[in-house]
């Protein structure tokens, strides 16, 4: 049952970027029918109305004035199409300020590579990977243990640009965009100097690129063992999330406060799974390695950014997160 030797998983051939390609490679819907029943119920997704919406996706693109090279297949913009639920402005909405955002950042979201030896080292010390099995909902579980993240060695850029690497070699699941994902992140080790190495400007960027960029449905975040120094951020936190979001955020005092809500099996094995925390995290190294051209070629997408693109017209939530940043700086004082 181990999803990363599933056949879904073959790595694509060299990605086209041609913005408007002389043909396009057809789509057929071939997962199981479980995913089928979610994707009706959850996003809307009919046949005819997927080949419709991706019809006017590659047609929008095609047309766009600013798009210089970006990819056109189906599980690239079914990424959006999903996320949005097949609204065709909201996608396209989200494909701009996507592109948009690896452009404006590229030390956060370019050289995605595997090969890279402190991406490769920060992966190896268990600080972020994706667990081999997904749940029994079909989602993809994202396990993180902060602690792990050696703070003297590596710097916020280079711990962006990991999330950066696991989101985006996940994103062409398309299991995942219907079901969605799981995060579990593990605070018990997490340190002062982890949040010491985040700049006030970082925070405030990083909260305006991950608002509606992201063609991910993120289902559940589960937080363990939050140590006290940490709790009253969180609190925070929560408090300015939208209903919707913090229905989905859960922090747990324990891990078996965290088992009531997610099946041990699928965790590893420290704990209370049936595979090695560091057989998880060869597996996924493996899938990564495989499809390593395929996420290095990304950064030739293009696209023209002006003052008038999506990205720049929506600052609210990065108000909100100087106003997080700031609160937790006098938490700090009191």
């Amino acid at each position: 049952s181990n999803d990363f030797s599933s056949p879904s998983f073959s790595v694509a051939a060299a990605l086209n970027l041609s913005k408007a390609p002389e043909t396009y490679d057809s789509y057929s819907f071939n997962l199981a029918d479980k995913y089928k029943l979610v994707a009706q119920d959850e996003l809307r997704e009919e046949d005819d109305i997927r080949e419709n919406a991706l019809k006017q996706f590659r047609e929008w693109i095609a047309k766009h004035p600013l798009i210089k090279s970006c990819r056109t297949d189906a599980p690239f913009l079914l990424r959006f199409l999903r996320t949005k639920k097949f609204s065709i402005p909201a996608a396209t909405e989200m494909l701009e300020k996507y592109l948009s955002i690896r452009q404006i950042y590229p030390n956060w979201f370019h050289k995605l590579d595997i090969n890279d030896p402190d991406l490769e080292a920060i992966i190896d010390s268990g600080y972020l990977f994706a667990l081999p099995e997904r749940d029994e909902r079909g989602r993809k579980i994202v396990f993180s243990s902060a602690g792990k993240f050696d703070t003297s060695r590596f710097t916020a850029a280079q711990l962006i640009r990991v999330h950066s690497l696991v989101v985006e070699s996940l994103l062409d699941e398309e299991e995942s965009q219907i079901a969605g994902y799981v995060h579990i992140i593990d605070d018990s080790d997490l340190s002062m100097a982890f949040l010491g190495i985040w700049s006030f400007a970082d925070i405030k960027s990083l909260a305006h690129c991950v608002q509606n960029s992201l063609p991910m449905r993120q289902k559940e975040n589960h937080f363990v063992n939050l140590p006290p120094f940490a709790n009253k951020l969180s609190e925070f936190i929560l408090s300015v999330l939208s209903d919707k979001l913090k229905d989905r955020v859960f922090v747990h005092k324990t891990m078996d406060d965290l088992k009531t809500k997610v099946n041990p099996k699928y965790l590893p094995k420290e704990y209370g799974g049936s595979v090695s925390m560091a057989d998880c995290i060869a597996q996924f190294k493996a899938f990564v390695k495989a499809k390593r051209d395929q996420l290095v070629a990304l950064d030739d997408m293009q696209i023209e950014i002006t003052k008038s693109s999506a990205f720049w017209q929506d600052t609210t939530d990065a108000d909100i997160a100087a106003g997080v940043i700031g609160s937790f700086r006098k938490l700090e004082v009191d």
